[in-house]
């Protein structure tokens, strides 16, 4: 091979390896994400349970939700 195919082909080694190493880096954040996601929607599917449970016994309207008294 002569030079120039050697720099080139050094440059593409190159290139590869750093989106090798971008897309690994990626793929841990992905599954991060994928595992924070999970545990959001338990929480989410936890207060949905609980809501429904205090409507079912005929709850009150949250203090949050009412209006203030001068209004």
């Amino acid at each position: 091979m002569d030079k120039q195919a050697l720099e080139r082909t050094e440059r593409l080694e190159e290139a590869v390896a750093h989106l090798t190493r971008i897309t690994d880096d990626l793929s841990g954040i992905v599954a991060r994400q994928e595992g924070e996601i999970a545990r959001l929607l338990r929480r989410l599917d936890l207060l949905m349970e609980r809501e429904a449970e205090r409507e079912a016994e005929g709850g009150t309207i949250p203090l949050a939700d009412q209006r203030p008294p001068h209004w």
